[in-house]
């Protein structure tokens, strides 16, 4: 899960983009296709799905976001040291502005901050809140999957680095090679700068099971309200009580694993096709990769970084890296 909300930004949700709500339509109609059914997470996050995952993260058993931020505030200023001054700083995912606002508040006169997230509502919100309270600060939203190959703006100042954000542990949601095509087209984007990146790690698997199936159903809520956006957007007819949420570690990949599984057989109509479910088969809604600090390093050297500091919360159940980007045209020396 990749938003940071406890700081709310009041948004439109992005089913009211056109443009959106058809790639939805197309990624729900490609996953009801494919064998085995699966759709990218990103499509949680209409205004209701927003809404619960803030829930999520004020829950006790949902520790990344905690321990996410107390390592921010603990290490901010060893990690303005790193950026340095009059910094460009672009943030994958946005999301809340929170977690940026507490490296922000860190920095020497950063030039300018470059949201990047899907909706151009809820970036307009961070825009508005961010220049209030950052007068000297340009924002410039953009919005782009960051999933997919981006062309960020040019930069403001020459003598400022160009760093990215990338926090929440997002990455997780990413397939290793998704994952390491990102990091590549990152540390070209950012030469001469780097990357703050936050990172879940590999734990207990009934740390993960709790994080993933609270008590109180409200992850349970969140995976299930895919299938209300469905029946709100695409005029699909899920009855949602007819499907079950069920999370798991998968320990031989390093992940968790989210998925909707069907009740009883049934026939669910989207944008006027029918779709049999079997009893027991599921819709894949959400991976969410677990690492050991080792194995991202030597994934972030693949491609073109050089880790550098790492910090953990106390238990060692999450962690933020620095990642050191080459110059242009080069690698970063050892």
């Amino acid at each position: 899960m990749r938003k940071q909300a406890l700081d709310r930004v009041d948004f439109d949700p992005v089913a009211r983009d056109p443009l959106a709500e058809s790639e939805f339509a197309a990624a729900m109609l490609r996953a009801l296709r494919s064998q085995p059914r699966t759709i990218a997470p990103k499509f949680f996050y209409d205004q209701a799905g927003a809404s619960l995952f803030e829930r999520i993260c004020e829950l006790d058993e949902y520790y990344l976001t905690r321990d996410e931020i107390a390592i921010l505030r603990e290490q901010a200023q060893a990690i303005a040291g790193l950026i340095g001054p009059h910094a460009d700083v672009v943030e994958f995912g946005a999301g809340s502005p929170l977690k940026a606002r507490i490296v922000l508040d860190a920095l020497t006169s950063p030039a300018r901050y470059v949201p990047v997230d899907l909706s151009i509502a809820h970036l307009d919100g961070t825009a508005q809140q961010l220049e209030r309270a950052y007068p000297g600060l340009s924002v410039e939203p953009l919005v782009a999957d960051f999933a997919r190959p981006l062309t960020l703006p040019p930069r403001r100042v020459a003598k400022g680095r160009r760093v990215g954000l990338f926090l929440g542990s997002t990455i997780g949601n990413l397939a290793p090679g998704q994952a390491h095509d990102f990091l590549a087209a990152s540390a070209t984007a950012l030469s001469g700068g780097g990357l703050l990146i936050g990172v879940d790690l590999v734990k207990d698997p009934d740390v993960l099971h709790r994080a993933y199936n609270d008590p109180q159903g409200v992850t349970a809520a969140f995976n299930l309200n895919l299938l209300v956006r469905a029946n709100r957007e695409l005029g699909a007819d899920f009855d949602p009580a007819a499907f079950h949420h069920y999370a798991f570690y998968q320990a031989q990949a390093q992940r968790v694993e989210m998925h909707l599984v069907s009740a009883r057989r049934q026939i669910v109509h989207v944008d006027g096709y029918a779709f049999e479910f079997a009893e027991g088969q599921s819709l894949h809604t959400e991976n969410s990769y677990k690492y050991t600090i080792e194995g991202f390093w030597e994934m972030a050297q693949r491609a073109g970084f050089a880790p550098g500091p790492v910090w953990t919360d106390a238990q060692r159940r999450f962690s933020v890296h620095w990642l050191a980007a080459p110059p242009a045209g080069g690698r970063v020396a050892d």
